[in-house]
């Protein structure tokens, strides 16, 4: 009788377990398609970016930090980069041009993140220049733990047999067009679950050419190609059960007075966007200009990852998706006090932390304080620094939805 029983209950289990929906995977790929300011998308033909906006969300976005203070990041191409793969400004991340000298891999980039939580899972790099695997995101390197790439596609910029190079940079259209190829059919094929896909050819005409008929074209070639992805990824959701988060975005816009150079901080320079395929957006999203340290904590939420509270700590954005308490936290030094302000968009309590360290930056450990638990709607806070005399305090708001930092410094 006993196994009679058994066999009744196990036989109940594999009919309800066959039953059950199978877990939805999560995956993530997302596009830096080079230097397109925010205004010149709008002069282009671009269908499939029109396509995927409709479909989810666009906006105006921002980099080049906070052009007044600690956190001003040059307008330039690797920076951008690093910005989007850490959630963090070049003060922190260390990259301040294309020359990548000494990334601070203590703030951890979003696919070492995944990787420390999901050893077996696969993660993707397609790119029109080899150093955004091998130096940001540090392919193999003892800094980042070894991180293994599983699929990468790049390198062909130093392939002068195949890619002839030529004064007008058409060898870079055609690796381009080789990348977004590759990129297709991995994700097609193998679905990664983050995939990072550059695009360069629409920065070298803007270099060549600035504001011109010709820019126009390589955008809307480019477009071409990062639709061909989105047709893969929405494959991928017809055919497998998947959710997938794709982001495309900028990494700098152009110079004001011709559209050919970048790197300062004027508003064209530092004007960009973010298309996504999600509608669910948040109010921070549809009201605020987002910027691009925002993409990390919105793939974070969609792949479901919990970082620990020093890494989120230090982030220096906000999802897009889920609900944002606040905003634009500042403070300031005035004798022995510290005034803190925020821009509140929800009610509720918040609690405040500080420092006088940044060991984080060493991978190392800070020590916080509580000073205080505010109501979001003040958007104000003073305390006494007296018995905490420090030439350098990092200062923390914590709402249930939201982390936020500053760093007041000498």
């Amino acid at each position: 009788m006993k196994h009679i029983y058994l066999a009744f209950i196990l036989m109940t289990t594999l009919v309800f377990s066959q039953n059950m929906p199978a877990r939805t995977s999560k995956k993530v790929v997302f596009i830096i398609v080079d230097g397109i300011s925010y205004d010149q998308l709008q002069t282009a033909k671009t269908p499939h970016l029109d396509r995927i906006a409709k479909e989810g969300s666009f906006t105006e976005a921002y980099v080049g930090g906070i052009a007044e203070d600690y956190r001003n990041t040059p307008t330039i191409s690797a920076v951008g980069y690093n910005s989007l793969l850490t959630g963090t400004w070049a003060n922190k991340h260390n990259v301040y041009g294309n020359g990548i000298k000494k990334p601070n891999y203590s703030y951890p980039t979003i696919f070492r993140l995944y990787k420390d939580q999901h050893p077996n899972g696969s993660i993707a790099v397609f790119s029109s220049w080899l150093d955004n695997r091998t130096k940001l995101v540090g392919d193999g390197l003892p800094e980042t733990k070894y991180l293994k790439v599983n699929e990468h596609y790049d390198g062909m910029e130093h392939d002068s047999i195949n890619f002839p190079h030529d004064k007008q940079r058409n060898f870079m259209k055609m690796i381009d067009m080789h990348v977004a190829l590759k990129a297709s059919e991995v994700i097609e094929n193998k679905g990664p679950d983050v995939s990072w896909v550059y695009l360069e050819f629409t920065d070298d005409m803007g270099h060549a050419f600035g504001d011109s008929p010709r820019f126009n074209a390589a955008v809307t070639f480019e477009d071409g190609l990062i639709g061909r992805i989105y047709n893969a990824v929405q494959k991928r959701q017809q055919t497998h059960n998947e959710d997938w988060l794709f982001v495309v975005t900028t990494d700098h816009g152009r110079r004001a007075s011709d559209g050919k150079h970048h790197g300062g901080q004027t508003a064209r320079e530092r004007s960009t966007w973010i298309a996504i395929n999600k509608k669910e957006t948040n109010t921070y999203f549809k009201k605020q200009i987002p910027a691009i340290v925002d993409i990390y904590p919105t793939m974070l939420q969609h792949l479901s990852l919990t970082p620990s509270k020093a890494v989120l700590r230090e982030l220096d954005g906000v999802s897009l998706l889920r609900p944002v308490d606040a905003i634009q936290l500042s403070a300031t030094k005035k004798a022995n006090k510290l005034e803190i302000r925020w821009k509140a968009l929800q009610s509720g309590k918040a609690n405040l932390y500080l420092t006088t360290t940044n060991h984080f930056n060493q991978s190392k450990t800070d020590t916080y304080i509580k000073i205080g638990e505010v109501d979001l709607s003040k958007e104000y806070f003073k305390t006494s620094v007296k018995r905490r005399p420090s030439n350098f305090y990092k200062v923390v708001l914590e709402t249930p939805n939201t982390t936020l930092n500053y760093w007041i410094t000498k």
